[in-house]
């Protein structure tokens, strides 16, 4: 169950695993990009031509494409006829293409090369040492029970704003681990240029450095390194970051820092503002009117403002996430069902993925409570029992603090996609999550998945008409 304390928890998690989990093989995924030109995809004739030694991992082993042509082909009607034909045991695929291209009336015998979706696959190796590896652990960014992230990635590289260029979203929690200082180090998935300047309203100065873990674990799925081969990847890669710490190291923080660093976020550029904490069930909105005003003012100033309904698994969204002016998150599992921690109600927004157990929901297939557990989500970041040097891939971050900032992050890409124009406001960025969300549960918004499972690939996507 997920930690809490009597004043608030940002540690929105259930209790660590016991043990590293290995690495899930990613169903379905192809052995390489698909290649281009000549007749390595066919459709022109001229012979065989021997595949470069980076693509000799891209085709079906075994497997030879052969074209036919000729006097025989042309009385039996049509163009050229296609087979794909099996190599003979003790002939590789090249001396197959080879002699078989030496036959009458083959105008072409090639691999059976293999493409894949026409996403950007990015080359972080995660915890594998494999090129692309981050897909064994980051299944909230792939397709199906994610959310899609490899299609939206290339929406952005069309227009020129790769991985959300030019919005800063700001990370108000226990900080970031974004600057070599004194004790500190930066997450070596970090590069100095993601930052912009933040403050630390705990310490009272202006080193919001990390030394909890949680923030710099939010702020990797917003915008860890991404294509740099180091550790795993962020949804809005390209984005800027701006650390605010109002929660100390045990993760906890009191509502006249929160309200400060919200409206620090709004008043120093953030477009987004990332809110993953929860106040205990039974604070009402008349216990915390700092907190909301300072969200009112963020709104007023163009930020959206994105918040974690909360891990009581309770039948309400708790503050601040439960404000109007608020996007409100809750999380799903790998399998695609809504967690068994996650705070549901009226006032959900939208579902991410936040890893953990299946609830059990009558009727929903996607949930199988008795099953095992679906995988964590993974980013860089450090246990601060560990002390605050010691960077790697822990499990035990599940949670709809993890849920939230896949919104964020998504967010940040329909920014800089500019499919809503130069600057949207915070309701109509909110509405187009909403309107591409993949529906969940009973048809239309619900209780338990909201408007449903955010898709940021259909978010970004220019050929959805805006509504």
């Amino acid at each position: 169950m997920p930690f809490r304390s009597p004043l608030l928890s940002a540690l929105l998690c259930a209790t660590a695993l016991s043990a590293a989990m290995a690495p899930v093989a990613l169903a379905g995924e192809a052995s390489g990009a698909a290649a281009a030109g000549g007749n390595v995809l066919g459709g022109v004739t001229g012979g065989y031509v021997e595949p470069s030694k980076d693509l000799a991992e891209r085709f079906r082993p075994g497997q030879v494409v052969v074209r036919y042509g000729g006097a025989h082909v042309a009385s039996v009607g049509g163009g050229p006829k296609t087979r794909v034909l099996k190599v003979p045991k003790g002939e590789t695929v090249a001396e197959y293409a080879r002699r078989l291209q030496t036959r009458n009336g083959v105008l072409s015998a090639t691999p059976n090369y293999i493409a894949h979706t026409s996403g950007w696959v990015p080359p972080d190796p995660g915890n594998s040492g494999v090129p692309s590896g981050w897909a064994q652990l980051q299944w909230n960014f792939l397709p199906e029970t994610g959310v899609n992230a490899p299609d939206a990635w290339q929406h952005l590289m069309n227009v020129g704003r790769p991985g959300g260029a030019g919005v800063t979203v700001a990370v108000v929690d226990t900080g970031i681990a974004y600057a070599n200082r004194g004790r500190f180090r930066r997450s070596p998935d970090f590069s100095a240029y993601r930052f912009v300047r933040g403050y630390d309203f705990v310490g009272a100065d202006r080193y919001p450095n990390d030394d909890n873990g949680h923030g710099t674990h939010v702020a990797g799925t917003i915008a860890e390194g991404t294509g740099n081969a180091v550790g795993l990847t962020g949804l809005a890669y390209g984005a800027k970051l701006m650390p605010v710490k109002v929660l100390d190291r045990d993760g906890e923080g009191d509502s006249a820092r929160i309200a400060q660093g919200i409206r620090y976020a709004a008043d120093h550029g953030a477009k987004i503002i990332n809110l993953s904490f929860e106040f205990p069930s039974d604070i009402t909105r008349s216990q915390i009117p700092n907190i909301l005003d300072a969200i009112r003012h963020a709104k007023a100033k163009g930020s959206l403002v994105v918040g974690a309904s909360g891990n009581a698994a309770a039948a309400a969204v708790a503050y601040p996430a439960r404000s109007s002016d608020v996007l409100s998150v809750g999380a799903t599992t790998q399998h695609g069902c809504q967690a068994d921690y996650s705070n549901e109600g009226s006032d959900l927004d939208l579902v991410a993925p936040g890893g953990g157990v299946d609830n059990a929901l009558d009727g929903d297939l996607n949930c199988r409570p008795k099953d095992p557990a679906g995988l964590d989500i993974f980013q860089m970041t450090f246990r601060h029992t560990n002390g605050v040097r010691t960077f790697g891939l822990p499990t035990g971050f599940i949670g709809t603090s993890m849920a939230a900032p896949h919104v964020s992050a998504t967010a940040a890409l329909v920014v800089a996609s500019g499919i809503l124009g130069p600057n949207p406001t915070p309701d109509a960025i909110e509405r187009r999550m909403e309107t591409t969300a993949r529906d969940l549960g009973p048809p239309g918004k619900d209780p338990h998945y909201g408007a449903g499972l955010l898709n940021a690939a259909a978010a970004t996507d220019p050929a959805i008409p805006v509504t």
